[in-house]
């Protein structure tokens, strides 16, 4: 799918559009342009060319591109202080764990300052304890660079760990596209629903997925008074909504957006929501 994009392969169909224009369309030369300035890539078996050390392959694709070694390597030393290797620029390959050459491989990819990033499974290689702390610090880097950054995996809790909106895949074909809340709690079809059965919905399901709205609930209790219960927002999770029932011993929490209240999530909500039933508003 990656490789479609930047059009190492040529798709059979369709179109691929980028900042507006349909790379299947460009010439060898101009296709050639965007990838080298527009699209970084970073990949499990990340290629480092090992008689070269750490700064020097950083700046690889700055030198491909005929920029001077001080400029190059300037770049390549802020990277390396983004990815927290600042002082491994003189080391080689070989000198480094197995997370720190995808670190380097992510700071190369950082140094082109390309407008997309292309991740294919960048950390599956990797034990569980260094994969979480990378997948960390790519958050980190990806709040501050503001990359547009298509990222495949075949871990869903990665996938809904690090993604704005998930694509999944069966078979080829695009089954379903989404936020995390929207895959987790509407699957598409079956084969979705069992993809993400054993997903935890404290993180991902939100107070406005899960709430009675104002009305509802005054038309379904009309003598309730809210005054005095503990006060939430839309975009709370659910595991913040039972932390804060718990903490005040409450059993509705009111719903606020705009100095208004919009809703309500009761006890028996929550527990919908936990379990992924849906939220009967009749």
């Amino acid at each position: 799918l990656v490789r479609h994009v930047n059009r190492l392969i040529n798709p059979t169909s369709g179109t691929v559009f980028i900042e507006g224009n349909d790379i299947t369309m460009m010439a060898p030369e101009e296709l050639r342009r965007i990838r080298a300035e527009k699209i970084g890539m970073v990949f499990q078996n990340m290629a480092l060319l090992p008689h070269k050390n750490v700064r020097e392959n950083v700046a690889f694709s700055l030198k491909l591109r005929g920029i001077g070694r001080e400029k190059r390597y300037k770049v390549a030393d802020n990277a390396l202080r983004i990815v927290k290797l600042a002082e491994w620029g003189e080391s080689y390959p070989d000198e480094l764990s197995g997370g720190m050459q995808q670190r380097v491989g992510l700071a190369r990819a950082l140094a082109a300052d390309p407008h997309i990033l292309l991740m294919d499974e960048p950390f599956s290689a990797l034990d569980p304890l260094i994969r979480r702390q990378l997948q960390d610090q790519f958050l980190e880097l990806s709040a501050k660079m503001k990359k547009t950054t298509l990222f495949i995996t075949h871990d869903l809790d990665e996938a809904i760990r690090i993604g704005h909106r998930i694509a999944i895949m069966k078979d080829g074909v695009l089954v379903q596209i989404g936020t995390p809340e929207d895959i987790v709690t509407q699957p598409a079809d079956d084969y979705v629903a069992d993809f993400v059965a054993g997903i935890s919905r404290l993180h991902l399901v939100y107070a406005h997925t899960v709430m009675w709205s104002i009305g509802y609930f005054k038309k379904k209790y009309p003598d309730a008074n809210l005054e005095g219960c503990p006060v939430s927002s839309p975009d709370e999770d659910l595991d913040a909504l039972i932390d804060l029932m718990v903490s005040t011993g409450a059993k509705i929490i009111q719903i606020m957006e705009g100095g208004n209240c919009v809703g309500v999530v009761t006890q028996g909500a929550l527990l919908r929501g936990i379990q992924g039933k849906e939220l009967d508003e009749d």
